[in-house]
């Protein structure tokens, strides 16, 4: 009777929220329309706790600072530092699972921001409590998690955003309209490069002491036991399987998402990894050239998308005139090309473009990408990197690290979470847990 009471009393709260929210939003409205600024309410705010909180986590907990941070998250005291001075009021943990334990009732949503494999474990905790959750690129880990972390979220109904910001920015929503008005034609075929490369060298053999500073052993959470070394961390886990996912997975979401979004792309028939160094065990691979093939969807044909990284582009570029950007996405249409990164597009061929007049604009500007989520918590109105969708992203750019360490095409069945006939990728598709950590 206990646990009724408990999880009553926090719906309750949510709702509160939920209603808060709504009339926040009217009179905001009211109060935009006479000039004046909105007035404050402690309920309009959320009670949010931050999962990770040193360099890219720390950041996201920092734009979310309209908020009441009431929790703080991490093993690492050193890079959490910046986090805790600016939010000396929020309580302090090492372990995800004590802070949610402790104080579950409080926390209204999560901001994760800690290394790839230590993203889904507080995630799905969380999420299964009740809690609003923003998480950062690739999501997860492996696609079992990715996929998880989708089913949960949407048994919950819950206010849901994943850590690509950029798909706030103005650039992309000119991109996406240009695309969808038709302004090349059809487009069939993309291509998308970043320069990012990590990886190469062995496991080191020596073994430091561990830092103070650091809980090494919450450090590692799910992932195979091995001695601390400062080649791990803070940013160069990116280079190991057992924590990241290399250039792929860490700039995968951000370029993708602009095809995915434009073309409304959803899950891959198929994956094959065209180009890439001999496979490591241990160490990510940089130089990656994948294929991907998306089937028709409606009146859309069917698209094949080709990611590089690691210094790899599309190798006729000079050939077509198309201008060597350090990363881009490139769709070519039936009637002509497009380029486009964060912040520039533009047609090809220049000269047929010419005056070329763009449609109205359709797509809203974003509040912010953190706004948005942090105002989808206290509505309930979407949020446009949902775990829905990115998540069906995230699992995307994860399936290209799977085809190319199992080093063949791999035929997807989405569905079931199967590449069909290759049941040598099973153990990069739901991957093996340390004692403990089993989602």
């Amino acid at each position: 009777m206990a646990s009724t009471g408990r999880f009553a009393k926090r719906f309750d709260r949510r709702e509160l929220l939920r209603h808060a929210g709504l009339a926040g939003v009217a009179v905001w409205t009211t109060a935009k329309s006479w000039g004046g600024e909105p007035p404050k309410s402690p309920n309009e705010k959320l009670n949010l706790a931050g999962i990770g909180v040193g360099g890219q986590g720390g950041w996201d907990i920092g734009e979310c600072a309209s908020e009441n941070i009431v929790a703080l998250c991490d093993v690492d005291d050193r890079r959490a530092a910046g986090s805790y001075s600016r939010f000396p009021k929020a309580q302090r943990f090492r372990d995800f699972r004590k802070m949610l334990e402790t104080m579950g009732r409080e926390i209204d949503a999560v901001v994760i921001g800690t290394p790839d494999h230590t993203h889904a474990p507080p995630a799905v905790m969380a999420m299964e409590m009740g809690k609003h959750c923003y998480c950062e690129k690739p999501l997860a880990h492996c696609v079992y998690e990715v996929r998880r972390m989708i089913e949960v979220a949407n048994k919950h109904k819950l206010a849901t955003q994943m850590g690509t910001q950029i798909h706030a920015g103005s650039n992309y929503r000119r991109v996406v309209e240009l695309v969808q008005s038709g302004a090349i034609g059809p487009v069939q075929e993309v291509h998308v490069w970043h320069p990012v490369a990590y990886g190469g060298g062995d496991r080191p053999k020596e073994t430091p002491p561990v830092p103070p500073e650091l809980d090494w052993d919450l450090w590692l959470g799910p992932a195979p036991w091995r001695p601390y070394h400062p080649v791990y961390l803070p940013g160069a886990w990116r280079s190991w399987w057992d924590f990241g996912t290399g250039g792929l997975g860490d700039f995968g979401c951000h370029y993708m998402d602009l095809p995915f979004w434009a073309l409304k792309l959803r899950h891959p028939t198929s994956i094959e990894p065209v180009e890439g160094p001999p496979i490591h065990p241990e160490r990510t691979s940089p130089g990656l050239v994948i294929r991907y093939e998306f089937p028709a969807r409606g009146d859309l044909p069917p698209v094949t998308m080709t990611w590089y990284d690691g210094g790899k582009k599309p190798n006729f570029l000079a050939e077509r005139k198309v201008p060597d950007w350090g990363a881009a996405v490139l769709f070519i249409g039936q009637k002509g090309m497009l380029i486009a990164d964060y912040g520039r597009r533009q047609l090809l061929p220049e000269d047929q473009f010419a005056g070329f007049q763009p449609p109205e604009k359709t797509i809203p500007d974003s509040i912010g990408h953190h706004a948005e989520w942090i105002r989808a918590c206290k509505t309930g109105e979407p949020t446009t990197c949902n775990f829905d969708y990115s998540g069906t992203l995230a699992e995307t750019v994860l399936l290209g690290t799977v085809a190319h360490r199992v080093g063949r095409k791999l035929v997807w069945d989405a569905e079931n979470l199967k590449a069909v006939g290759c049941p040598e990728a099973d153990r990069f598709i739901r991957k093996t847990y340390r004692e403990g950590w089993q989602l």
